[in-house]
This record gives C-alpha cells, sequence and structure tokens, in this order.
C-alpha cells in the first residue's frame, strides 16, 4: 500500500508546474521535526527563548538605568529597554531559524543521510526544503509570542502596531532560514560550519541591536545597512514605536527576495546532491 501511494503520488505530478521538485507533501518533513522536538529537542528551543530575555532585564534595565533615554528617529524619546527590545525579538528569530536550518541541515545531509532517505520516496527537494524552513518559522513564531509576552506587561509596547512585530519576527525567520539552509548545502565539515557563527556574531553586535548605527562613520552605516539583520530590527522596531513609513515595504521586500533567492538555491542543491 506504502509503495502504490508512493508511486501514485509520483505519477500525479506528471505535468504540474515543478513537477521534479515537489509533491504537495511539505507536511511530511514537518512532522518528523515535531516528533523530535517532543522527545529531546524542546531544551534546544527553550534555551532560544531565555537568551533575549536574559540580555533584556540585564542591558535594558541593568545598563538602561545608567544610560538614560534614547532618542528616536522620530525624534521622540524612549526608554533604552524600549529601543533595544525590538534588536533582541528580531536577533532570536534570527538565532532560531538559521541553527534549525544550519546546523540541524548539516546533521542530516553529512551525518545521518536522512535527506536521501526522504528523496528516495515521493518526496521532492522543495518538500524537503519546505518542510524544514516551516519548523524554523513555527519555532521563530513561538519565540515572537513568548517575547511578546514578556515585554508587553513591562510597557515596552505602547502601541496596537507592536502586535505586527510578531508576523515580521515570522517573516524574518523566513528570510533567514530559507538562506541558511541553501548555504549549509554547500557544507563539508564542521570547521566550515563555524564561518556561521563567524558571521552572526558581528551582525548582532553592530546591526543597531543595542545602539543607533549615528555613532559609526558613514561609510561603515551604508555596509550595515546591507545586512539582512539590520533590516529585520528596523522592521520591528518601526512596528513596535509606531514609525510607520515607506521604509517598512522596503524592509519586508528585502526578506521577500531573499526567501526566493533561499528557495531557489536550496531546492537547486538538494536536487543536485541527491537526485542526479
Amino acid at each position: 500500500m506504502i509503495a502504490k501511494g508512493a508511486v501514485a503520488i509520483a505519477e500525479g505530478r506528471i505535468g504540474k508546474p515543478l513537477e521534479k521538485y515537489y509533491a504537495g507533501r511539505t507536511r511530511a518533513p514537518l512532522q518528523r521535526s515535531f516528533i523530535a522536538f517532543k522527545s529531546s529537542a524542546w531544551l534546544v528551543v527553550l534555551s532560544g527563548f531565555v537568551e533575549p530575555v536574559l540580555y533584556l532585564f540585564s542591558f535594558g534595565f541593568g545598563v538602561g538605568a545608567l544610560i538614560g533615554g534614547i532618542t528616536a528617529t522620530d525624534g521622540s524619546t524612549i526608554s533604552y529597554a524600549a529601543y533595544i527590545a525590538p534588536g533582541l525579538l528580531a536577533t532570536s528569530a534570527m538565532n532560531g531559524a538559521v541553527y534549525d536550518s544550519t546546523w540541524n541541515v548539516f546533521w542530516k545531509i553529512n551525518e545521518s543521510k536522512l535527506y536521501q532517505g526522504m528523496l528516495a520516496t515521493s518526496l521532492g527537494p522543495l518538500d524537503v526544503a519546505l518542510g524544514e524552513i516551516a519548523w524554523a518559522l513555527l519555532r521563530g513564531l513561538m519565540y515572537a509570542i513568548g517575547f511578546m509576552i514578556v515585554v508587553t506587561p513591562l510597557g515596552l509596547i505602547e502601541n496596537w502596531w507592536g502586535l505586527l512585530a510578531i508576523p515580521a519576527a515570522v517573516l524574518i525567520a523566513f528570510g533567514f532560514a530559507s538562506f541558511g539552509m541553501a548555504a549549509t548545502s554547500y557544507m563539508k565539515s564542521f570547521q566550515q560550519m563555524n564561518y556561521i557563527n563567524m558571521l552572526m556574531l558581528p551582525m548582532f553586535l553592530f546591526s543597531g541591536s543595542f545602539f543607533p548605527l549615528t555613532v559609526y562613520p558613514e561609510i561603515v552605516q551604508w555596509f550595515i545597512k546591507v545586512l539582512p539583520l539590520w533590516h529585520g530590527i528596523s522592521l520591528i522596531r518601526g512596528l513596535t514605536l509606531g514609525q510607520i513609513d515607506s521604509s517598512i515595504l522596503v524592509h519586508i521586500l528585502y526578506f521577500i527576495v531573499m526567501i526566493a533567492l533561499g528557495l531557489w538555491f536550496t531546492t537547486k542543491r538538494l536536487n543536485a546532491l541527491f537526485l542526479r
């Protein structure tokens, strides 16, 4: 019955768009991730939520008591905690998505050979990519909701626009997950995977999480504005502070392009690795 089902699914793809890559079974790898989460992976997911909360209390309220207020882009003065909270939420979405779509994916490609088994069934490479990325999005959603539950009673979200920070965090997670999975498909060793940490740490420190970009020389500011985390932080900060303008659309478009490129490269790479 299983074999007939697989054959029927494969035959049903004939003549349809993306027939070589997509079988409409994204749910299968997503279910596998959920089963792993229930057994042991929940500890890793929980640690990703606790980290930004600790940063918020130690820097936002600890160091923030010494710094005082921060002047926002619209000229208003806000507390330091309210300034860094959006940056921590965007960083949390990035971290959860990247670690799920890099180290987790690297193990499945090179050690457990899980994707080889998946792609030997009726699943296509786009099914696998979307399933893995969908799990990273769920993780980003959990982080966003949990973080908002913490910061809202503290008075750090002062308008209804701040609720849109939750879908914005999911969009950020989607961009980093799709791009992270594409990059990981080219990694051959654990040593090469360390390049990911070498990129993420500078982005976290210098993308405006803790202080405005105006502290840098202008040429450095332009370089930072190319980085995806800066766009993510600016998007969420604009929403939480109610500073809604055309730049919001630029940030959203940035991540849409990032998602499209990441999915394309991931699908092509998985197809080249396992479906030659």
